[in-house]
């Protein structure tokens, strides 16, 4: 299955996954301790994390490590940076429609 950083960023478990490694690489064991649910399941987001590019795993000796690649992240900003300019360019024209409005009726 073909998945892109939206999906990864979908879920709140994913989204504390990524904040917790965004600073300092944690192996496995760390990263499900934080949590309350399964080692399977934290598996489960490691693995879509993995996919989306989000997250690599390092080897290093018997331990598994998680490291960032937030780089991926750009496409999520662009994204609703676009949006952010369409309704701020929305807003705007309603303000100076009401704004208008306020000051015909004034009259």
């Amino acid at each position: 299955m073909r998945r892109d950083v939206f999906q990864a960023i979908a879920d709140p478990t994913r989204r504390e996954i990524i904040s917790l490694i965004a600073y300092n690489t944690l192996n496995l064991n760390a990263v499900a301790d934080h949590f309350k649910i399964s080692r399977p399941a934290i598996s489960k987001h490691i693995k879509i994390l993995t996919e989306c590019g989000l997250i690599t795993i390092r080897q290093e000796g018997r331990e598994r490590y998680c490291e960032a690649k937030l780089h991926k992240l750009k496409e999520v900003a662009a994204w609703a940076d676009a949006y952010k300019a369409f309704w701020n360019k929305k807003l705007d024209a309603l303000d100076d429609f009401l704004t208008k409005e306020k000051k015909s009726k004034r009259k």
